[in-house]
């Protein structure tokens, strides 16, 4: 019946109305995509220098733009967070309460701390997780210099919560200041960089050069069966 209808209709405007319908299409996905799967986020502070960069004139920045970030929303709903992982979340009321965010502020820190772990900051800014020292490669030793009050101290997380920290340990404001963050304030895990061209992530080259070549694919099958 639609084959039919559409038969009537002159081959110009046919192919205006597929092309129409595909854009659509590609909109509504982009939208899906973002709202449930993936969304970019834009670094505004130090709080994760050197792994993630924030612009100057900002203190402690050391990029002319800041980097900006993809994180998968989808991933926490199948598997649970991994110790490691750099994660976008919602700032948990206490830490607007300890001046360090707004209302409805997110926040990209590095999960280092499990539900029921002891996390420990020892003299020398290292941390331990259950009397085990944790492995930081990530953690430049200048960015372990500054005490911040936060020396010998240690934390409990509790259950269905994880413990997030900046890489810049230095000049950053997180779970030492105000607590775990609970499961449910987790957006996603940053996957890939996307801006500036200079930081982009090779694992996002890799994808976006995949979604082209399927595209081209797609495009041509449908060409092929268009009729003339």
């Amino acid at each position: 019946m639609l084959d039919r209808t559409l038969g009537r209709i002159p081959r110009r405007w046919r192919v205006a109305l597929d092309w129409i319908v595909t854009l659509l299409a590609a909109v509504g996905l982009v939208l899906a995509v973002k709202a449930w799967v993936v969304n970019p986020y834009r670094i505004p502070s130090a709080s994760m220098e050197p792994t993630l960069h924030c612009a100057r004139p900002a203190p402690d920045c050391l990029a002319r733009y800041s980097d900006r970030v993809l994180a998968n929303r989808f991933l926490y709903h199948l598997r649970s967070p991994r110790r490691g992982e750099i994660a976008v979340f919602r700032a948990p009321p206490a830490a607007a309460r300890a001046g360090c965010a707004g209302r409805g502020d997110t926040f990209v820190k590095r999960l280092i701390g499990l539900p029921g772990e002891r996390v420990r900051e020892d003299a020398r800014g290292a941390i331990w997780i259950d009397g085990r020292r944790l492995k930081e490669p990530y953690v430049e030793r200048s960015h372990r210099a500054a005490d911040g009050g936060y020396r010998g101290r240690s934390w409990r997380v509790p259950a269905d919560a994880y413990f997030m920290v900046g890489d810049n340990r230095g000049d950053s404001c997180d779970s030492r200041t105000w607590g775990a963050v609970p499961r449910g304030n987790l957006i996603g895990e940053v996957f890939a960089t996307y801006w500036p061209p200079g930081r982009i992530s090779t694992d996002l080259l890799l994808a976006a050069g995949a979604a082209a070549l399927l595209a081209l694919g797609v495009a041509y099958v449908r060409r092929r069966r268009q009729p003339d």
